[in-house]
């Protein structure tokens, strides 16, 4: 279908800013210098997204650097298979725009809950084997609902999406605010080390400089806020000797993807946390996935955007998968990348192809991922106390799109109490048995989300978000 055709049976929604701005649309195909720049925009705005969860996994495991750059390499080998999918739609899979794929900071809470678990009974490599395990099981939900979107959406309204949405950032929270202060390494051995001044102040440089550069009116710099912020903090840190590049002696020059490197086990507790959070992702997915199509002067009505919106969750779920085979964690939609394409005026779905041939060659390299994984926890937590915030804003943002009436306020009310609740006080689970049952509900996007799905379901009155 050309794209004439494609405009007159489905055309974008009236009123839209962006149709006059691009250069490329989304089946144009821009010069390599062209395409190749625009991917770099892409890949910048987006790596430290990217990187940054597996970072935090592994050093919340305790992982030894040559396991940690690993899976780093993995999750960028598998961000860049992920977007050429996503971008290129092989059949039912994929959206067919230039959507990027990299790891969700959602399952961040789960995953950490579920794996320090196993790890206090076992080993670290035992705790990745059981949340690889899950991400696999888990994925095919995403891929279910891909087929029933529309009957999704009745369960899982703005109200019940924005409470999951706001408290996947509060929860995720304490992760940065302990990556600030040195990390939970140094809190749980090196305790006298935890808090330092050095540390503190690094972390809250870092911040100053994201913050200042984002309220630049700068595109550029805006976009590239993070990436110099972590520079910054990274050159200073090993300036201050609190970075050991010896640790990179030992790592290949290539790494050789491995699937199931640390085999495959299960546990029912992290299965349902790792699960219901593939919901409330498809349901992310399908916002930025709406935002891309219209940015690209494509439909966001009718057929096409349908069949577009499903195959986009479809491939969400199949890359998940392929994330938990290659040892890796979780995929989802980027929404960063829909401001580069506003900003470069390129939504050329072959751009994706470029992306993931630089994301795949990073993810070949396990010194690049080495790198990033020696990165002081301070510097990182700089940034991720930020992204973490802004994630919590994002569900505000959803829940003030409401009309937020007394059947609502209760809903999000006694969500957020249970979900919060059990982050700060976990003790208050110690009693439930079996240990399944208790593992499901230690994690305060769990609890907070299944209390909204119920209490939806269940209270009495009209349900306007429905």
């Amino acid at each position: 279908m050309s794209e004439e055709t494609r405009h007159a049976e489905h055309p974008p929604t009236a009123g839209n800013s962006y149709a006059t701005d691009l250069i490329f649309g989304l089946e144009d195909r821009p010069p390599v210098l062209i395409a190749f720049f625009a991917a770099m925009q892409h890949m910048l705005a987006s790596i430290v997204g990217i990187v940054t969860p597996p970072i935090i996994i592994s050093n919340a495991l305790g992982l030894e650097v040559a396991d940690a750059s690993y899976i780093i390499s993995m999750t960028l080998l598998i961000s860049g298979v992920a977007t050429f999918i996503q971008a290129k739609r092989m059949g039912p899979m994929g959206s067919g725009l230039l959507a990027m794929q990299g790891t969700s900071f959602a399952f961040l809470g789960p995953i950490i809950g579920a794996a320090i678990a196993v790890k206090n009974e076992a080993d670290a490599h035992t705790a990745l084997a059981v949340v690889f395990g899950c991400i696999m099981l888990g994925s095919f939900i995403e891929m279910f609902i891909s087929r029933f979107l529309h009957m999704a959406q009745r369960i899982f309204t703005p109200v019940v999406t924005g409470v999951v949405v706001t408290l996947i950032g509060l929860t995720l929270i304490k992760v940065g605010l302990v990556s600030m202060a040195g990390g939970f390494y140094v809190m749980k051995n090196v305790p006298d080390a935890f808090a330092s001044l050095q540390n503190l102040g690094i972390a809250f440089l870092v911040l100053a400089i994201i913050v200042a550069l984002n309220m630049s009116k700068n595109q550029y710099l805006r976009m590239s806020s993070i990436v110099i912020g972590l520079a910054v903090g990274y050159v200073l840190a090993a300036f201050l000797g609190m970075v050991n590049f010896s640790r990179l002696h030992d790592l290949n020059l290539i790494t050789i993807p491995q699937p199931l490197k640390y085999g495959v086990d299960f546990s029912w507790g992290a299965f349902f946390a790792i699960g219901l959070i593939y919901v409330i992702t498809s349901i992310e997915s399908i916002g930025d996935l709406t935002a891309t199509s219209m940015i690209s002067r494509e439909p966001v009505v009718g057929r096409l955007y349908m069949r577009r919106i499903k195959g986009g969750i479809l491939a969400d779920g199949f890359n998940s998968f392929l994330a938990g085979l290659f040892n890796t964690f979780p995929n989802t939609t980027f929404s960063q990348n829909n401001g580069v394409i506003q900003l470069t005026g390129v939504a050329s779905r072959y751009v994706a192809y470029y992306i993931a041939g630089i994301l795949v060659i990073m993810g070949l390299s396990p010194v690049l991922a080495g790198i990033f994984r020696i990165m002081p926890e301070p510097v990182l937590g700089g940034a991720t106390i930020l992204m973490f915030g802004t994630v919590a804003v994002a569900g505000v943002k959803i829940l003030a799109t409401q009309k937020l009436d007394n059947r609502s306020t209760l809903i999000i009310a006694v969500s957020l109490g249970l979900g919060l609740g059990v982050t700060m006080v976990p003790d208050v689970l110690k009693n439930f048995a079996p240990p399944e049952i208790r593992n499901v509900f230690s994690s305060g996007i769990t609890t907070g989300g299944l209390a909204a799905i119920i209490l939806n379901l269940l209270l009495p009155g009209k349900n306007d978000d429905r």
